[in-house]
């Protein structure tokens, strides 16, 4: 019996969804690692700073969405990108905790918003990165990083 191959939208989708699930187990497994590594600490130390803090769960969710796209063959290059994408929804918000036109809040909320928006735009500007199957593929180019020529 031959399996029917699925269509590049719904690839698409379940890559981003599969990167989802990553991320939120990786908030859920390694953020209160975090917290127990830094919970002793004063509440005015610079490890409970907003911006400190948006950054480390941007870490947590980073790293398992990082190993799932290795491991689904990806090139380092998309993962980087895709990685910066995460990092840039809560950076772009910096400016606006620091003058104060946002609180905490507003920038846990709006940062993960952001970054679910970044990062569905880093692949729609690689769709062939991201509708095919890349489950444990060989990529000439992985080794070296380099694009194809």
């Amino acid at each position: 019996m031959t399996k029917t191959p699925r269509s590049p939208r719904l690839t698409f989708a379940l890559h981003y969804l599969q990167m989802i699930v990553a991320m939120v187990v990786g908030m859920m497994v390694l953020y209160p690692l975090w917290m127990l590594a830094t919970g002793n600490q004063p509440a005015d130390a610079w490890v409970h700073r907003t911006d400190v803090e948006s950054l480390v769960m941007a870490t947590t969710m980073v790293i398992p969405m990082a190993a799932w796209m290795r491991l689904r063959g990806h090139a380092w290059r998309p993962v980087v990108e895709m990685s910066a994408a995460m990092y840039a929804g809560f950076v772009v918000l910096f400016p606006f905790l620091w003058l104060g036109a946002i609180d905490a809040d507003g920038l846990m909320l709006l940062g993960h918003v952001l970054m679910l928006l970044l990062m569905l735009a880093a692949m729609l500007a690689r769709p062939g990165e991201y509708c095919g199957s890349h489950a444990h593929a060989h990529h000439p180019h992985t080794s070296t990083d380099q694009e194809p020529a």
